[in-house]
């Protein structure tokens, strides 16, 4: 049932391989350094979002501040195409990855997208140790909301924002997907008279049902996914996940498929370590169920990361399907 996808033209690839220049395709896991992560200053005074700074050809509009949750300022970097069309630009969101735990939005994976005509918002959330879920999607969809409520002064199409994340940023856009109606997952950090709806999603090989990690773990699995100091566990505040099953299935993105769900597209390696590459199977084959468009590609031999033909392959199946469904569309 799982889609490979079978035409690769080489120019295509050394195109996207431009594209990503500069942008690391394997995901911070345990054992690596993470970036340095990011947070405003906890102050009630209004922040004032840092000047344009200029990069190869795109602006930068640093630490955007989305929204307060209590006293932390939540911030947002918006990177822009250094001469963009009269048109408002489609908008690809990147939602980092870390473990829930750790990771910022620094130098995210999408922006190589503002050379072709796209908007790039790359969000920080609260983490695991800062604030239990469902802090993390309330969050995201609070970005979400922010960047419509904004657009017009961003010059943003906010019909047409994608969401793409990576680990437990993939696990989050996957429920910005699943959940655009759910109302207990919206929280109230603002601009609530707008829908946190995205129209397309980029699931890299995030979690997607927690109660079924352990049993599809590979035998060198990094952590055992139900234990009280997991990733998992710890993003919940449930030591034991499988006696907390209420937590657990609001976070499961599986459980909120339905068939007006935006188009996806999943990608996992078949030998990832960290999250089981069972977790984006299941998930396909449920949104398939659902009627729900959806692609899944096999990065063969793949861990918890891309790196060199699968890199390729994949940084081209992610242009391709924004361009389809967002820089496309009228």
């Amino acid at each position: 049932m799982v889609k490979h996808n079978q035409c690769l033209l080489h120019n295509g690839l050394a195109i996207i391989a431009i594209l990503f220049a500069g942008c690391s395709l394997t995901d911070t896991t345990p054992g690596t350094k993470p970036d340095q992560t990011i947070s405003g200053p906890e102050t009630k005074q209004p922040l004032k979002a840092d000047k344009p700074t200029a990069e190869p050809k795109r602006k930068v509009l640093r630490n955007l501040e989305y929204a307060r949750a209590g006293q932390k300022s939540l911030l947002l970097d918006l990177y822009l195409p250094k001469n963009p069309d009269q048109k408002p630009l489609p908008l690809i969101v990147w939602v980092h990855g870390g473990a829930w735990r750790k990771g910022s939005k620094n130098n995210p994976r999408a922006k190589g997208f503002t050379t072709q005509g796209y908007a790039v918002a790359s969000i920080n959330y609260r983490l695991s140790q800062d604030a239990k879920y469902p802090a993390q999607i309330h969050d995201c969809k609070a970005a979400i909301r922010w960047l419509k409520a904004n657009a017009k002064k961003y010059n943003l199409d906010q019909n047409r924002i994608g969401a793409w994340g990576s680990s437990a940023g993939g696990h989050l856009v996957a429920l910005l997907g699943t959940t655009g109606e759910v109302k207990e997952l919206e929280g109230d950090l603002g601009n609530l008279q707008y829908s946190s709806r995205v129209q397309a999603v980029c699931d890299w090989y995030g979690p997607t049902d927690f109660l079924q990690g352990d049993a599809h773990a590979l035998p060198n699995s990094r952590f055992k996914h139900s234990a009280p100091d997991s990733p998992w566990s710890q993003l919940i505040g449930a030591p034991i996940i499988q006696e907390n099953k209420d937590k657990i299935a609001l976070a499961n993105p599986i459980n909120f498929i339905s068939s007006d769900d935006p188009p996806f597209l999943i990608v996992h390696g078949n030998m990832d370590d960290t999250v089981p590459y069972h977790q984006s199977v299941i998930f396909y084959e449920a949104l398939k169920k659902a009627g729900v468009d959806v692609i899944f590609h096999t990065a063969k031999g793949s861990g918890h990361g891309f790196k060199g033909r699968n890199a390729q392959i994949v940084s081209k199946l992610v242009y391709e399907f924004f361009d389809k469904h967002l820089k496309k569309q009228k």
